[in-house]
């Protein structure tokens, strides 16, 4: 699809530079990344290749391709961990990228992850640009480019894909309003990740704002209001429809709640999480849990310079959401960093005010940012990783 299309006729020729450099600036921070990761491989005597795409969920995601769902594994505590925790838009696009290519399915996840994570630049410029301008929009995307577990956008995960999906479903709804298509876009970031559940409410409050103002349509015209229900209805269809079948094939109507709390996932209101902050705080690493609590807190501020930044409320309701289930949810604490990623409405406020200083000054932060997230996924990766 052209940027002509995407953008509305009569725009296409003012944007195609600022987002070719957007672009630019992206792929420049993430092959820093990259090369930092096989330089630290090599002289360890590893595989960046497979330390990007054979660890983890990566793993398992291929399992669902090679398996399809009816992989399980026991844990050593008898715990049966079952792949249908694992969303499937991810296994089938690797699936056919593998019968498309020469490639496996671990290879094809590393090149669907660079193709979304490029199209989430994309997205989140477009976006970004259209309420904030252009500046506050390439900063916003060099910062997330820069997240210190950004290395987990060239993974074979599906972190990437998830928030090209979002990124897109915002803008589809916020700027063009393209129900229908954003409808589309938040049904995939369903089939996607459990937080689709951000996109699709996010989709539903764009909707009901739009409703107000829509006009009642002539007798036998296709209305505005008749493409925002569609748009409204077709956003829950992926996650619902994944969940429903994985409760026909449990036999549970929760039964993707069982599967989940098997690998000891659910949602408790941040209990679990407060209790590990406070282990830490009282036990024999007291400043990694002050850091960690500092952590929070300044995500809960970035929450509110959100809010009164005066985001568009479906903004506000998509970040705030996943930032809910990220803090909120039991389960690897360790993991709690790369669940956020998708929240890149936490990045506007700080992009707004590299905006306004010296570019000197705001590229210095953005490569210091940058370098700092090169060495750091080196090192994740290298140790326990994000699992």
């Amino acid at each position: 699809m052209s940027v002509r299309m995407m953008i509305g006729p009569g725009r296409a020729p003012d944007v195609v530079r600022p987002v070719l450099s957007v672009l630019a600036v992206f792929a420049g921070i993430r092959a820093l990344c990259l090369a930092v990761l096989a330089g630290w491989a090599y002289a360890s005597g590893r595989s960046a290749r497979e330390l990007l795409s054979m660890r983890w969920d990566s793993l398992w995601y291929v399992r669902v391709v090679e398996h399809g769902y009816d992989f399980t594994l026991k844990a050593p505590d008898g715990r049966v961990l079952s792949d249908m925790a694992f969303f499937p838009l991810l296994p089938w696009l690797e699936q056919t990228v593998s019968a498309l290519t020469p490639l496996g399915p671990a290879d094809a996840g590393l090149l669907v992850s660079a193709v979304a994570s490029v199209a989430a630049a994309w997205g989140i410029f477009l976006l970004v640009g259209h309420f904030y301008g252009s500046r506050t929009a390439l900063f916003t995307v060099a910062l997330w480019a820069a997240l210190p577990v950004s290395i987990v956008q060239s993974m074979a995960y599906s972190e990437s894909l998830f928030v090209a999906l979002s990124a897109w479903a915002l803008y589809a709804a916020t700027v063009r309003r393209n129900w229908p298509l954003a409808g589309l876009l938040a049904s995939l970031a369903g089939l996607t990740r459990p937080v689709g559940l951000a996109v699709t409410a996010a989709v539903w409050v764009a909707a009901a704002l739009a409703w107000r103002t829509a006009g009642t349509p002539a007798p036998g015209r296709f209305g505005a209001r008749t493409r925002i229900l569609l748009g409204a209805a077709l956003a829950p269809l992926g996650a619902a429809g994944y969940i429903l079948w994985v409760g026909q094939r449990t036999g549970s109507l929760f039964g993707y709640l069982d599967v989940q709390g098997a690998w000891g996932n659910g949602f408790d209101g941040g209990l679990a999480f407060a209790r590990f902050i406070g282990g830490l705080i009282t036990g024999p690493t007291p400043l990694a849990g002050v850091a960690l609590l500092l952590g929070v807190l300044l995500l809960l501020r970035l929450c509110w310079a959100c809010v009164r930044q005066g985001q568009p409320p479906p903004w506000l309701v998509y970040g705030g959401i996943v930032v809910l289930l990220a803090l909120c949810s039991s389960g690897y604490f360790g993991s709690k960093p790369r669940l956020l990623m998708p929240a890149f409405p936490l990045l506007v406020p700080l992009a707004a005010a590299l905006a306004r200083v010296r570019a000197a000054a705001a590229w210095s932060v953005v490569a210091a940012a940058a370098v700092v997230a090169a060495v750091y996924g080196a090192f994740w990766l290298h140790g326990s990783g994000p699992p």
